[in-house]
């Protein structure tokens, strides 16, 4: 296994910044620690409060590369104001759960530890909405109680495309990071004409000082995917996603998981920061169907 920071100082200061900005989100929250397979394992709950929880779905957000339930506040609000929501740092991802990263076969053993954790929080009937990396792992992930799949740009089901245009924003940022240069890759992840927000400039400059980011990992084994097939997924992606576009998730997500791809118009590769509504409609829909 390998370790996510840089040093023990880069660790403290990430912790700081997700600990601040869960201290100042108004939603009413609590947090909690499982001890998981994975190590340390970091929980949001908000939305608690909406509806009889021996009734209501739960919706469990699991968050892409380089993100945790901190930096992905605006689809945690939106989600929560509809159901109860809990929100999982990915350990070996920056954020508050356990640093060290699971070495071969990452996705399938991401997978395991999400059952892990469903079977401890969300007993009941269970959403997952997974972005990029997250998507991925909700993919590896089957337990009786997950009603459906809400897969946002998801990873495992074919690789990332990578552009000259993101490696020219990417290296830069990796070698001398700045507000500046935090900015210009986040303007490659969000759709044309739209500033990246004054919090996620400030979380990427301090990713790249204090964490070896992670490669993206490779599709899920054929098998693994006709499992997922058992309950509904949702597939969607930006309209200008540059790591996986409409055209690249089509074929994959047609021929493994049987659906068409939902495209957001107008979105870049962060749908969740740009579009939460269009995520809670997707819910809202899969959840009708199912409930």
């Amino acid at each position: 296994m390998t370790t996510t920071y840089r040093s023990a100082a880069a660790h403290r200061d990430v912790e700081r910044w997700c600990t601040d900005r869960l201290a100042r989100w108004p939603v009413s929250h609590r947090t909690m620690a499982l001890t998981t397979c994975a190590g340390r394992t970091h929980v949001v709950a908000a939305g608690e409060e909406t509806g009889p929880q021996q009734l209501t779905p739960r919706v469990v957000a699991v968050p892409g590369t380089n993100f945790n339930a901190a930096a992905s506040l605006p689809l945690l609000t939106a989600l929560a104001a509809r159901w109860p929501t809990y929100a999982v740092d990915v350990p070996g991802q920056p954020g508050l759960s356990s640093a060290e990263r699971p070495g071969q076969h990452r996705l399938v053993r991401y997978g395991q530890w999400l059952q892990e954790v469903l079977d401890e929080i969300s007993p009941g009937p269970t959403v997952v909405v997974g972005h990029s990396l997250g998507g991925g792992i909700a993919l590896a992930c089957d337990v009786p109680q997950l009603i459906g799949r809400v897969l946002v740009s998801p990873a495992g089901l074919t690789r990332l495309k990578v552009t000259g245009r993101v490696l020219a924003a990417t290296l830069p940022w990796l070698a001398r990071p700045t507000e500046a240069r935090s900015a210009t890759l986040l303007r490659q992840m969000h759709g044309p004409n739209r500033q990246p927000s004054a919090e996620l400039v400030t979380w990427m400059n301090l990713l790249a000082r204090s964490c070896r980011s992670s490669l993206a990992p490779a599709p899920l084994p054929d098998a693994t995917l006709a499992r997922s097939r058992r309950v509904t997924n949702v597939v969607a992606t930006g309209e200008h996603d540059v790591f996986l576009p409409p055209s690249r998730l089509t074929s994959p997500a047609s021929r493994h998981l049987g659906v068409v791809v939902d495209t957001v118009p107008d979105a870049g590769h962060l749908v969740v920061e740009e579009h939460p509504e269009t995520i809670v409609t997707m819910v809202a829909a899969l959840i009708g169907t199912d409930s």
